[in-house]
């Protein structure tokens, strides 16, 4: 689950750097797209790693194997 988390930050990452690529060269909606691709990614890894009402994140709750 962590490497799994971690492709989708790094990925996120590199979305934005490409957006801003496109930005420059004047490909504006598929920079929009890669910027929506990114936030959408982001709130998945938000999502799975905010704490619950016991303390525990999705990634913790989930049985391991």
């Amino acid at each position: 689950m962590d490497i799994a988390l971690s492709l989708l930050v790094l990925t996120s990452i590199a979305l934005v750097g490409g957006a801003y690529a496109l930005f420059r060269r004047g490909k504006r909606r598929q920079a929009w797209l890669m910027l929506g691709l990114a936030v959408v990614m982001a709130l998945n890894v938000a999502i799975w790693t905010w704490p619950m009402q016991g303390g525990q994140s999705l990634t913790t709750a989930v049985p391991q194997g």
